[in-house]
């Protein structure tokens, strides 16, 4: 089969590679039909996450059709449509009872902290992700839903991690009715959270970001303020100006280690091999919200220290929540939404690549030229 290949920072390329096989009686066999680059991609493609292996296909967000089931799978049969969370979990441990799926503790040799994720590393269990044509999904009877007859494939591929994530994110900032809600980041999991702080009943939703076209599309999509934090100057004393001198009651990071100013960072990473992630955004977020208000944070960490300045959020008597999404709890919820036209996640989607261009893809969504604000793939187009 087709499928793109990591081959060291910056350098990403389409192959031959073996078609996947059963290798136990719970796997399926998917052959992609839509799959997406992530922003935390990047952290991949960068060269900056540890234990990104010469020949690892990335992509965590896919949807296909069943190709091949093993001889214990009960819920899905060859033809069936699926979408696939980007959570790799058992169903069955102490964390997935407890809905916890991307904290599973049987998919991961590494899993003291994250569970197993498809196209991530060997640091997240090593699974081939769905930038290719055809991709092993193991418990298929855990992780996978049959998309629903009504569902448009570019809808349903978003759901596997960027709209469920940005949901999360709303949900995590405990938003009550009438909040002033601050999102950090403009890219497509930040304008998610934001459409959903609306759903979650706030009162006033603000973006900051520091590229104009994506502001532009938080104001369309998610009908929201917004701020170009280079223009702003200090960002943190016009978001206290603008709040009563009190800051947002809440503040949603979506922009973790891809924050703007992370030069130290960038440099060191490339060394060591390890991403821990700037403080710009979380340490603004601490600044800005107010006194006893939530911090929710989605934005991608890696395992390495940040200088976070938890002093100020302990004083400030902050609740700080967070966590990779458990991607299949939250879609009973955003059917209904998508559904009920709530939420659209495909309006957020500039781009679209054949997987056989996928190096051009990466490159132009890394640099975010031509306005790329989400990029697809597509394997056979």
């Amino acid at each position: 089969m087709k499928a793109m290949v990591y081959r060291g920072p910056y350098k990403v390329r389409v192959e031959e590679k073996d078609r996947p096989r059963i290798e136990h009686p719970g796997d399926a066999i998917v052959r992609v039909t839509l799959a997406a680059i992530c922003g935390s991609d990047l952290h991949l493609y960068h060269g900056m996450m540890p234990d990104t292996r010469i020949g690892h296909t990335f992509g965590h967000e896919f949807i296909g059709v069943v190709d091949e089931v093993g001889p214990d799978v009960q819920n899905l049969k060859v033809g069936d449509r699926v979408m696939v969370p980007f959570n790799v979990f058992c169903g069955s441990c102490y964390f997935c009872v407890r809905g916890l799926y991307s904290n599973c503790h049987n998919v991961n040799p590494n899993a003291t902290a994250v569970g197993g994720i498809y196209g991530y590393s060997h640091t997240c269990g090593g699974y081939d992700g769905g930038q290719a044509e055809y991709v092993r999904v193991p418990l298929a009877d855990v992780g996978p839903s049959i998309i629903p007859d009504w569902m448009a494939d570019e809808d349903a591929v978003l759901l596997t991690d960027a709209l469920a994530t940005g949901y999360f994110g709303a949900q995590l900032a405990d938003i009550s009715e009438g909040d002033t809600a601050v999102v950090f980041g403009a890219g497509p999991v930040g304008l998610y959270a934001a459409a959903s702080a609306w759903l979650m009943g706030a009162g006033r939703v603000v973006v900051v970001d520091h590229l104009d076209y994506r502001l532009e599309k938080a104001r369309q999509f998610a009908h929201a303020e917004t701020y170009n934090f280079v223009e702003a100057g200090d960002i943190v004393r016009t978001l206290k100006h603008d709040t009563d001198g009190l800051g947002a009651d809440v503040v949603i990071d979506a922009v973790g280690a891809e924050a703007d100013g992370a030069v130290l960072q960038h440099i060191t990473s490339a060394k060591l091999k390890l991403q821990g992630g700037s403080p710009v955004a979380l340490n603004w977020a601490i600044d800005s919200v107010r006194k006893g208000g939530t911090i929710s944070v989605m934005g991608a960490y890696g395992p390495l220290f940040s200088s976070i300045k938890f002093g100020d959020a302990m004083n400030k008597g902050l609740t700080l929540r967070m966590n990779q999404c458990p991607v299949k709890r939250q879609w009973p919820r955003l059917f209904e939404h998508v559904r009920n036209g709530y939420l659209k996640p495909s309006e957020i989607v500039t781009h679209r690549v054949p997987l056989e261009h996928i190096a051009e893809g990466y490159h132009i969504f890394s640099n975010k030229l031509d306005d790329c604000i989400k990029t697809l793939v597509v394997p056979g187009a």
